[in-house]
């Protein structure tokens, strides 16, 4: 099957001068290294950390928009701050900031360190989800199958109880409740760190005071009561991107850049949690792979992953087995997408990704070993 996508941006010789305000400027890590290599750049003054990782990037993309088009500029990195510079105060600080947020460093999340890339595990507790709909619609079955893939290296298990796939029919409260809330309970009584899949403030409730740290919102807590339960609570959270709603998401999404349209979004939803009382260290973003996207909006936010670790949080990437590996390759259906799932995951782990979100354990715990091999030799 043949697939082309229009690229994000359109590249311009050199960032544009004077005529652009500072807080439309975007910086986009590329020349990403590992490594030797990457110690090395940062200690010459060629390169900068990324996500205060073991990965560098040693130039830059300056990204604006102008009249409906998004422009890219890519510089070196040791040149970028003669240019911010150039531009005058107002630039200088804005790059100031974003290059402190790229580089900073990410505290610990959910009591693990983000250092290094992990895997969470994938458990949904329905009858209908995309992949794994009824496997896992016993208790007993959910928490057996919880287990296999902490043993096989999942540091998180993510439980959820309503199916967001595209098309799904919203699921009653009580009914979400009663399916996840003994998976819950039992992973969180043997010591595993549990992530509850839910959009409703009544399930994060229930799922917090059964042992869950984490709430993973894909609508970013955008719903009643699901900031002041975050916030309540103490939890870790995800806050994902989705364009519309899972009954509708998928009918002709249109964005004007993908990208900064979701860094956008994700900034705004940070706000609101930073005032709510969430601190920016309990967060992590979710770009919404699938979510309110068709083929190309995908490719383009994959091909600017980097992008999203100027909002200084740590980024989860969650394209396990989605229908866009499907649009790109042959229409494989959902449990034949693991080779595509892989390649994803390479491309995230290259991004400087903190998370990946799987159903395939065994074989992601695998490329992340043989990831992390490689990229320190280099």
């Amino acid at each position: 099957m043949s697939f082309s996508v229009t690229p994000a941006f359109r590249r311009s010789p050199a960032p544009k001068r004077g005529f652009v305000r500072a807080e439309d400027v975007y910086l986009l890590p590329t020349g990403i290294v590992g490594g030797e290599q990457a110690a090395a750049a940062v200690i010459g003054g060629q390169g900068w950390p990324l996500a205060d990782g073991t990965l560098a990037f040693t130039s830059v993309g300056v990204v604006w928009r102008e009249d409906g088009t998004s422009w890219i500029a890519i510089l070196p990195f040791a040149e970028l701050s003669n240019w911010a510079e150039n531009e005058g105060d107002d630039m200088a600080r804005h790059v100031g900031r974003w290059v402190r947020r790229l580089g900073g460093k990410r505290p610990d999340w959910a009591g693990l360190s983000m250092d290094r890339p992990r895997l969470m595990g994938i458990v949904n507790v329905t009858p209908d989800s995309f992949s794994d709909g009824g496997l896992n619609l016993a208790a007993e079955t959910a928490i057996g199958n919880a287990l296999i893939m902490t043993a096989a290296g999942a540091e998180i298990i993510d439980v959820g109880g309503e199916s967001t796939r595209p098309g799904a029919q919203a699921v009653p409260v009580e009914e979400e409740i009663r399916r996840v809330l003994p998976v819950v309970r039992e992973l969180a009584r043997r010591g595993i760190t549990v992530s509850i899949d839910t959009r409703h403030a009544p399930v994060m409730r229930a799922a917090m005071e059964a042992g869950a740290k984490i709430i993973n919102d894909v609508t970013a807590l955008e719903g009643e009561g699901a900031v002041e339960v975050a916030a309540q609570t103490g939890a870790a959270v995800i806050l994902m991107h989705m364009q519309g709603q899972p009954q509708t998401m998928q009918t002709n999404p249109r964005y004007d850049c993908a990208p900064l349209d979701v860094f956008d979004y994700l900034s705004g939803r940070l706000a609101v949690c930073e005032a709510a009382g969430i601190e920016r260290h309990r967060v992590m973003v979710d770009p919404g792979i699938g979510f309110g996207k068709n083929a190309s909006h995908n490719a383009q936010i994959l091909g600017s992953l980097p992008l999203l670790h100027g909002l200084g949080c740590p980024v989860l990437l969650a394209a396990s087995r989605k229908s866009f590996i499907a649009h790109v390759s042959h229409d494989e259906p959902a449990d034949q997408r693991l080779a595509g799932t892989l390649a994803v995951h390479h491309m995230g782990l290259d991004a400087g990704c903190q998370l990946l979100r799987v159903h395939d354990v065994t074989h992601a715990h695998q490329a992340l070993a043989v990831w992390r091999a490689v990229s320190a030799a280099r």
